[in-house]
């Protein structure tokens, strides 16, 4: 990604998460733990659903794309910061900055549209359970989630080139531990309106639209639920949503709090500490949360552990 003539920088400090050495020692090892456990769980929930065909559902395989999300979206943060720490170098190159903030933008809203379309599937599965599997076949599914894919590419590109018209004249400092689009976007000293504009129509699109989506969906779903006469029904459709209502709640609260708050009400501290918690904390409890309130994942998981799959045909 060329910058022309617009910049006069040529790298960005990246202040990370302390200036306190005994802090950043503390840091840094719990965030590599964090980023290990969030890898190798995504990747067991990853292989756990290609093993047993039992899970060869719509559902898993949505799952199994969130996990694949999860990894790539916390990979495009929290390496660079490790590698920062080790080397004791924050300095972060103007285009390695730029191509950070467009996989971030990419993995952060195929997040927000895979949770819409696990929502999508769980109001098909729950509202209309006779037409389910004409509904979600296995084209419908890889369609739907090949789109999710190239939207969220298409407004990640978006953003990113909105950047490089910008003027940054010397002002380089970034309060934080990775290349935030909003917070790169204020470190510049030319207009920067049209880059607000996107953010707003196109990024707020990608984030605004699913969630829109999620809450439709489960507004038509707790109506449906509370027409089943069956407590045990009931019970088991309230469970099944469980896990993906707890995920959503998660990674939108925090996701809220950064990008559609007051400007006035952000601080330095407040917009770092949420961003660990999207970032980080929300891609490592996924996969606990999904596996550890459903029975069909746990098995999975212990036929891997006992290498005893059910392979498919």
């Amino acid at each position: 990604m060329e910058r022309g003539n617009q910049s006069s920088i040529s790298e960005f400090i990246l202040l990370g998460l302390s200036n306190q050495p005994k802090q950043e020692r503390l840091l840094f090892f719990l965030f590599l733990i964090m980023y290990l456990i969030t890898v190798l769980w995504n990747m067991l929930i990853i292989l756990a659903i290609k093993t047993d065909s039992r899970l060869h559902t719509p559902m898993y395989f949505f799952l199994s794309n969130l996990s694949l999300v999860d990894i790539c979206f916390t990979s495009s943060t929290v390496p660079k910061t490790l590698a920062n720490h080790i080397s004791g170098n924050k300095a972060i190159s103007y285009n390695k900055c730029l191509t950070q903030v467009f996989f971030f933008s990419w993995f952060g809203g195929l997040d927000s549209i895979i949770l819409a379309s696990m929502a999508y599937d769980r109001y098909v599965a729950i509202c209309a359970p006779l037409h389910y599997s004409m509904i979600m076949t296995p084209n419908v599914c890889v369609n739907l989630v090949a789109v999710c894919w190239f939207w969220a590419c298409i407004n990640a590109l978006i953003q990113t080139l909105s950047l490089t018209r910008l003027s940054f004249c010397g002002h380089n400092v970034i309060p934080h531990f990775f290349c935030d689009l909003s917070v790169v976007i204020r470190l510049a000293c030319s207009d920067t309106f049209l880059n607000d504009l996107m953010i707003y129509t196109v990024g707020g699109l990608t984030a605004i639209m699913p969630f829109i989506g999620i809450l439709i969906s489960y507004m038509h779903i707790f109506v449906a639920v509370l027409k089943i006469q069956s407590t045990h029904r009931k019970q088991k459709a309230f469970n099944t949503c469980g896990s993906h209502i707890a995920v959503v709640c998660l990674f939108y609260g925090t996701v809220i709090g950064v990008y559609f708050n007051p400007t006035s009400t952000h601080t330095a501290q407040k917009d770092t500490a949420s961003a660990v918690i999207y970032t980080v904390v929300t891609p490592m409890l996924n996969p606990f949360i999904y596996s550890l309130r459903n029975n069909d994942m746990k098995g999975a998981l212990k036929m891997l552990f006992t290498k005893k799959p059910s392979l498919s045909p």
